[in-house]
């Protein structure tokens, strides 16, 4: 019997399902614009859960796609492009408490054979897992068009409903227990067939339990200690991470969330090290590597901080990279690559580059780290920002005033053009002894959008230029995200995604 079986599969969208999902859209909706892999892609990079699909002998039939939002937060007559940041859902909420639909596909020579109720069925279990309110839809109403002279909006759904009128959406969700909310006007402007409007539809879900933690914030605030680290010369590795914990203890004293230590701190280390060939001193210096992520991991977990112990070069597969390291305090570990090295990286040390832009969950929201360079190439931060950092970190290391300005200027850009808080830190001091890392100049610092939400200049704090200190900022995740909605300027939701885009691919 088994050659007469055909299995039916519902599971998760994964990257090497996106081309053919492109195709399923075009199949289903030939007359609206498909959608862009760069969207897919951000669907599954944002919230992979909320993505379906059904499969049957390796052919995907059918799609739906969705996202996590506080529904209340958004205007009643919403449209489409609001409601999914045009189709990428970066404004995804894992706080939130409803679940929203966006579309649902099914291949022409599939229907009938109860595909979107089975997509319909995998969202209804998803909300219930993840102890969710309701799930709202906004329903196209294909047949519209077909009624236009003789009925309005609002009797055309009247009438769907009474079921006098055959609608394949409106009467296919009614079927399945959604209710009639309201009807909005420009919902979608490629759906002709509907002429833009839609039907915003909602399922309850009976099984949701309010939970007494999650309530509306009214600030998310982050304490961030940016340590503006002395480069002079020690004796031993034990000099060295008496130094690290004395930072790592003022940081924890703040109630910091965050310390923060520069580029490769860590070659202070080779004022002990005799070896006179600035590519072999490297070499040396990777050997230190366990001793360096063991001391910041007891940190992070003594101290009750997450550290970004700066950076460190490390040797993999006989390469060496400049690796900025994250110690949360409950103990795990994570790191970014430097992704763009320097010409004096490369010409001194040999170092080679990373491939791939990271964004990090915290117990304070997603971050993301730039090491120095990195700051400067605009399109990395937009990547970690489609990614849902909201904090952008930088530890840095520069020789002079022009250099250190480069990375200040870039960092702020950043934090403008984003609409995300960024900082940078940097190192300070001499090391006479150490070829390519003699001079130091730093002014650290902590950045801000720039509107009337925030301070004046977008600056949060910074230190005095080219001494041992620290500087500690709080910035406001829940200022930021109304800032993103609401702002005079809205930079990052009116990008001009029709113009330009970037292509990302790792």
């Amino acid at each position: 019997m088994s050659k007469f079986e055909k299995k039916v599969i519902i599971r998760n969208i994964r990257e090497d399902d996106i081309d053919k999902i492109i195709e399923l859209s075009k199949l289903s909706f030939p007359k609206m614009d498909p959608w862009k892999r760069s969207q897919l892609m951000s669907h599954i990079e944002v919230f992979p859960e909320g993505q379906f699909c059904v499969e049957v002998e390796g052919e995907i039939i059918g799609s739906c796609s969705s996202l996590i939002i506080n529904f209340e937060e958004y205007d009643d007559q919403h449209t489409w492009d609001e409601i999914t940041d045009e189709g990428y859902i970066t404004n995804h909420d894992p706080e939130g408490y409803n679940l929203y639909g966006i579309e649902v596909a099914v291949h022409p020579e599939y229907r009938r054979m109860k595909i979107g109720r089975r997509l319909y069925e995998a969202r209804k279990d998803l909300a219930r897992r993840l102890n969710l309110k309701s799930i709202i839809i906004g329903g196209r109403i294909p047949n519209y068009n077909k009624h236009a002279d003789k009925l309005t909006p609002r009797e055309y759904v009247e009438e769907v409903t009474l079921h006098n009128i055959f609608d394949p959406v409106l009467t296919f969700q009614i079927m399945n227990g959604f209710t009639l909310k309201r009807v909005n006007k420009n919902y979608l402007d490629d759906d002709k067939a509907s002429m833009k409007y839609a039907t915003l539809m909602e399922w309850n879900n009976v099984d949701f339990q309010p939970r007494s933690k999650r309530v509306f914030k009214t600030s998310f605030p982050v304490r961030i200690c940016a340590i503006q680290y002395m480069m002079k010369k020690i004796d031993s590795f034990e000099e060295f991470a008496q130094q690290c914990e004395y930072y790592a203890d003022v940081g924890a004293s703040y109630q910091s969330d965050f310390v923060v230590f520069p580029e490769i701190f860590t070659t202070q280390l080779l004022s002990f090290i005799e070896e006179k060939s600035p590519s072999q001193a490297i070499r040396k210096l990777t050997e230190f590597t366990e001793d360096y992520i063991n001391l910041f991991t007891e940190l992070a977990i003594k101290y009750n901080v997450n550290i970004i112990g700066g950076s460190h070069f490390v040797e993999e597969e006989g390469k060496i990279f400049n690796i900025a390291y994250l110690f949360r305090r409950d103990g795990t570990i994570e790191k970014q690559y430097k992704i763009h090295i320097t010409p004096n990286e490369r010409k001194f040390w040999g170092i080679h580059g990373g491939d791939k832009v990271e964004v990090f969950d915290t117990d304070c929201g997603k971050i993301a780290i730039q090491i120095c360079y990195d700051i400067e190439f605009p399109e990395l931060g937009r990547i970690a920002t489609e990614k849902g950092a909201n904090i952008i970190f930088t530890p840095f290391c520069t020789d002079d005033r022009q250099g250190y300005l480069r990375v200040r200027y870039c960092s702020q850009a950043r934090a403008v053009e984003n609409q995300v808080y960024t900082m940078i830190t940097g190192t300070v001091g001499n090391l006479t002894h150490v070829e390519n890392m003699d001079i130091q100049y730093a002014q650290s610092g902590i950045f801000t959008p720039s509107d009337f939400t925030f301070p004046r200049d977008g600056i949060e704090g910074e230190c005095a230029p080219n001494i041992e200190t620290v500087v500690i900022g709080d910035v406001d995740l829940e200022i930021l995200r109304r800032h993103r909605k609401n702002g005079n300027v809205t930079q990052w939701r009116d990008r001009r995604k029709d113009l330009y885009k970037i292509n990302y691919d790792c």
